[in-house]
């Protein structure tokens, strides 16, 4: 798991966990990531932890995974958004954390997995269509459905698959400074939808919940004079 402590990555691992899975947290946060790994062990996991700046260190991390059953890429950051569009080094980060470091990991990665295994990676539907109010981070994830894209399709046939994951607004941490509604999803809900996803062998692009995908139908279908006059 890279980018272990985040809230959909623990919610995914503590389903794992309940299976007897053995379980790799990959993490920056040597404190977080043992917090996270006793309460997997309580719930029957075995873990190990490796503590790793994911923006880089990515032939360690590589190494250091062998040959799993799947992996799930939860790296990300959204960015103060005071700054994330505004300063350069701020939107730099961003891009650095959510598209170029993880376009490197995946490169390293993808050949040396085995058939049949998963690379489930989070984006989100901020990707979809770009928007002021998330304009780098929604550049970031475009970039990477792309690239999860590509991906796929060169995996075709290996036996590898490729799960891009949408989440909508989901209640964590990164998300706690913004006005929360009722299209919200709880952590829990979008790793049950990880791990349903990645049991039915999906290959492909997930919504999360499901019926995200007709609203950002519904955004994409805006007219460009339309779209830019609006606030969301």
């Amino acid at each position: 798991m890279l980018g272990a402590t985040s809230a959909i990555a623990q919610a995914a691992a503590r389903i794992w966990a309940e299976r007897g899975a053995t379980l790799l947290l990959v993490g920056r946060d040597e404190a977080k990531l043992a917090a996270v790994a006793d309460d997997l062990r309580t719930r029957g996991g075995a873990v190990e932890l490796l503590v790793q700046d994911l923006n880089g260190g990515h032939e360690a991390v590589v190494a250091h995974l062998g040959a799993p059953d799947v992996v799930l890429l939860a790296q990300g950051i959204l960015g103060d958004a005071r700054e994330r569009d505004s300063d350069p080094d701020c939107a730099e980060l961003v891009l650095r954390t959510n598209l170029v470091a993880p376009a490197r990991l995946l490169t390293l990665l993808a050949p040396r997995l085995p058939v049949g295994a998963c690379i489930a990676a989070l984006s989100s539907v901020a990707g979809d269509r770009g928007r002021a109010k998330v304009g780098v981070y929604g550049a970031s994830k475009a970039g990477l459905d792309s690239l999860l894209s590509a991906l796929r399709q060169r995996m075709q046939g290996s036996g590898v698959r490729v799960l891009t994951l949408k989440p909508g607004f989901v209640d964590t941490p990164m998300t706690a400074g913004l006005a929360h509604n009722a299209l919200f999803a709880s952590p829990a809900e979008v790793g049950r939808g990880i791990v349903r996803a990645v049991d039915a062998r999906r290959d492909g692009v997930v919504y999360l919940p499901w019926w995200w995908r007709f609203v950002m139908l519904a955004i994409k279908a805006l007219p460009e004079r339309v779209f830019k006059r609006l606030s969301f």
